[in-house]
């Protein structure tokens, strides 16, 4: 044994025999009957702070628990929040969401402008406006569970090279949504308010429609080049065809032209 673990040996001792003297003391004390009042309220406070002390340890349990629980909870977040980002930076080029907005220039050119995500605030019901009847509608872009269910025939056409993209076939919805909203932007204006230029397309317009047209939103090959500086080719037919087959076009044809109605 060494003199380090001697001294502790010894150090134990010397406790345990003051201990027992103090018991000593504390017996001979206690056959006073005053004395023993005293000691049986210092044993109740001493049973008081024991019970607090329990308490106390229960409470840093509790807490200790709760903060293993918010620790967990804080990782749980911060895969949510990776998430969240990763869903941001690859976010599909076409959601199904409401397109782009088209207003009428000099000359008869149409410039897109991207519409706002942000919703507008609510207003208060009032009477109908008039340009409500104005209202363009648009084709709905084409959802991954629909895409995944079209054909393969409608995909891989033989005109085409390569099969149809998810993102291929949204692009042409835009490029249709364009063609019809620069259509109808002049289709809604006064006949006095249009240029030579736009005043010769609101005419063709007119004459294009028929009775199978009427109070439908359509669409010609013809717009689709002159509005989105697009070409009509077989490659684009086909995705017609798909969007044909998704419920999203209506095809009529008539006079040596082929009307595409939205649906």
């Amino acid at each position: 044994m060494n003199q380090c673990e001697f001294e502790e040996v010894t150090q134990h001792i010397n406790d345990k025999i003051s201990m027992i003297k103090r018991l000593l003391e504390l017996r001979a004390v206690a056959k006073d009957p005053d004395k023993r009042a005293t000691l049986i309220k210092v044993e109740q406070e001493v049973s008081a702070i024991n019970e607090l002390l329990d308490r106390f340890e229960r409470y840093v349990g509790q807490q200790r628990d709760l903060l293993k629980h918010l620790k967990d909870l804080e990782e749980f977040f911060q895969e949510d929040e990776q998430d969240a980002h990763h869903l941001k930076n690859n976010t599909p080029l076409h959601m199904p969401r409401k397109g782009q907005q088209a207003a009428p220039q000099e000359g008869g050119q149409v410039a897109v402008q991207s519409r706002t995500d942000v919703p507008p605030a609510p207003q208060e019901p009032g009477p109908p406006k008039k340009n409500q009847r104005n209202q363009i509608k648009e084709v709905e872009f084409i959802t991954v569970p629909e895409f995944d269910s079209i054909p393969p025939q409608f995909c891989c056409h033989r005109y085409m090279k390569g099969r149809v993209t998810y993102d291929q076939l949204n692009a042409a919805v835009q490029s249709i949504n364009t063609a019809v909203t620069a259509k109808y932007k002049i289709v809604h204006q006064p006949i006095k308010s249009l240029n030579n230029v736009s005043r010769a397309l609101h005419q063709r317009f007119k004459e294009q429609e028929t009775k199978d047209t009427k109070g439908q939103f359509f669409v010609v090959e013809q717009d689709i080049r002159e509005f989105v500086q697009l070409k009509v080719d077989k490659r684009f037919v086909g995705m017609l065809n798909m969007l044909r087959h998704c419920q999203r076009l209506r095809e009529v044809r008539g006079g040596g032209v082929t009307r595409f109605i939205l649906l």
